[in-house]
């Protein structure tokens, strides 16, 4: 049963993030953008009864929930904080299971491959720890040519800062090690 540690405004000021003291998830991130991509996940499913709830996103030992503007924030929390506490807390999970749900694009050649992890690993040291201080996160999916697809999730999701800023800084940072590509959210 994870017990929140903080509560914390995002960006986003349609998303909250909640920094918990054990984790719901090592390594794995849950991302739902509605109700039916949540169904087989109990902790997001039971968010989403709940009214206003657009968006529920957690990894290890923070989960961020966005709404869809109708709600009154403490009130909202309240309510959020209920199955939140009730969740368990994730099992140990092995080394090998994390990396299996990793996000490896299937179907690239060996060099795209590399050039996958090269972008990826910069992203880890340079994008993703911001994005997932301010509650959200992004997710490549996929690299054809000189396009990259990403998704951004949690609070980034549908922040008006990531279509626009966010992601011209993404791109001009990973043009520093690709110079022809160009970044797409999708």
């Amino acid at each position: 049963m994870p017990k929140i540690a903080e509560i914390e405004d995002t960006p986003n000021p349609n998303a909250v993030k909640f920094t918990l003291h054990e984790p719901l998830s090592w390594g794995i991130a849950h991302s739902y953008e509605n109700p039916v991509q949540a169904k087989d996940d109990v902790l997001a499913s039971t968010l989403f009864d709940i009214e206003h709830v657009s968006n529920v996103f957690y990894v290890d030992r923070w989960l961020t929930v966005t709404q869809d503007g109708g709600a009154d924030w403490p009130d909202l929390v309240r309510l959020i904080a209920v199955p939140l506490r009730a969740a368990p807390a994730a099992q140990a999970q092995s080394a090998a299971m994390v990396a299996a749900a990793s996000s490896a694009i299937l179907d690239l050649s060996a060099d795209d491959q590399q050039r996958l992890e090269n972008i990826n690993e910069l992203l880890d040291e340079q994008i993703r720890p911001s994005l997932q201080g301010d509650g959200g996160n992004l997710h490549v999916v996929g690299l054809a040519g000189n396009y990259l697809s990403i998704h951004y999730q949690g609070a980034c999701g549908t922040c008006p800062s990531s279509i626009a800023g966010t992601l011209k800084g993404i791109e001009n940072l990973i043009r520093t090690i690709e110079p022809e590509i160009e970044v797409l959210a999708v």
